[in-house]
Parts: structure tokens; C-alpha cells; sequence
């Protein structure tokens, strides 16, 4: 038996700011083992009870990865021309042979433009303060689809 869960969550980075929360009284739900969390956070949680609270903190390796030297790319400035306002710190979405990508600008020099394609979290461990507002049974149709249909699984649910 498969199940949807959701949970209230605020995020922070290993300085204690806040990086991300879940949205008062809108729960992020996720079918298990459908890889839709980290699977270390789906982990730690999936014993949780409705109402029960748990902080979860994450190594980067268990989060997002470390950063890796191969997602960054020098590429002529030129090549970006047509974009507006580029800037250090800025975000590109980039249509590569493998899909979209988003990437940040990390570096410019009068030719070049390095471009970062960790994630943005990469690199960091991070804390979770969880609290589980939800668990129930998915349906057979979530099952198939791969996702929660919203957090009571209704119907009128459109792909």
C-alpha cells in the first residue's frame, strides 16, 4: 500500500536563515517513493504521524549534492548578447540537448561568462523543521499517475 503524505516545512541553511517554507495551510504533498522529495528527507520522515513534528538536518551529500567542477561553463560573451541585463548572481534558463536547465551566472570577464549549473542548495548542509499534516492512502489512480492529486486525492484532477 502506497501512501500520499504532506508536510508544513520550514528550510534552513547551516547559518540558520531561512532559505524556504511550505505556504500557511498549503502542506507539500508527495506520493512515496515516487522520488518527489529528497529521498534522505523521505527517510527520515515517513514514520511521522499527522500533527507530529521532527527536525531533520541533512548533510549537502544527502541534500542536494556537493558542487561539482563539471556544471560550470565558460561561454564567450557574445553567445549571450541577446540576453538583457545579465549580471552576476542572475538566472538563465538554457535549452540543451538533454532539456532545460536553469543555471546561474557565477563569473563575468570581459569575454566570458561562467555559468553555474549546481543547484542552488548545492553544497550546503541544510535543516528541515518538519511537521506532518497529512497521511492517508493513495488512490489507484495516483499510483499510476505518480503524484498526490491534491491533498484529499479528488478527482477533477486534469493532465
Amino acid at each position: 500500500m502506497r501512501r500520499v503524505l504532506a508536510f508544513n516545512y520550514v528550510l534552513k541553511g547551516s547559518d540558520g536563515n531561512i532559505l524556504d517554507a511550505s505556504e500557511q495551510n498549503q502542506p507539500l504533498p508527495y506520493l512515496e517513493g515516487a522520488g518527489q522529495i529528497l529521498p534522505k528527507l523521505e527517510e527520515e520522515i515517513k514514520d511521522l504521524k499527522e500533527g507530529e513534528k521532527k527536525i531533520v538536518k541533512l548533510a549537502a551529500e544527502d541534500a542536494y549534492g556537493e558542487v561539482r567542477e563539471n556544471m560550470f561553463m565558460d561561454v564567450p560573451k557574445e553567445e549571450l548578447a541577446h540576453l538583457p541585463g545579465l549580471e552576476i548572481g542572475g538566472h538563465l534558463r538554457l535549452e540543451l540537448s538533454g532539456g532545460a536547465h536553469m543555471v546561474r551566472v557565477s563569473k563575468m570577464s570581459e569575454t566570458h561568462v561562467t555559468l553555474d549549473g549546481n543547484h542552488p542548495l548545492a553544497g550546503q548542509p541544510l535543516e528541515f523543521e518538519i511537521e506532518m499534516a497529512l497521511v492517508r492512502e493513495a488512490t489507484t489512480e495516483e499510483v499510476l499517475h505518480g503524484h498526490p492529486h491534491g491533498l484529499h486525492g479528488n478527482a477533477g484532477h486534469h493532465h
